[in-house]
């Protein structure tokens, strides 16, 4: 897996927890920060859920079922 390197501005006193716990851990900024976005994945994709859920409630988004995908594609389900 290739990495690229990004730039980010952080406040001062959570930089200063990062590398607290990268100390006592024994492991970079970069380690911890990798691992507390991949973390937070989870969560995005909930916030996302709801939103979804929230948009066809309201009417923003419309829901389809496959029979009526593959009619609309003419495709043979």
């Amino acid at each position: 897996m290739s990495k690229k390197a990004i730039n980010i501005r952080i406040d001062e006193s959570l930089l200063g927890e990062l590398d607290k716990y990268a100390s006592e851990l024994d492991r970079s900024r970069t380690y911890l920060i990798e691992k507390a976005v991949s973390s937070y994945f989870d969560t995005l994709d909930e916030m996302i859920s709801d939103k979804r859920i929230d948009d066809i409630k309201s009417g923003k988004s419309e829901v389809y079922t496959l029979e009526e995908v593959a009619r609309k594609l003419r495709l043979d389900v």
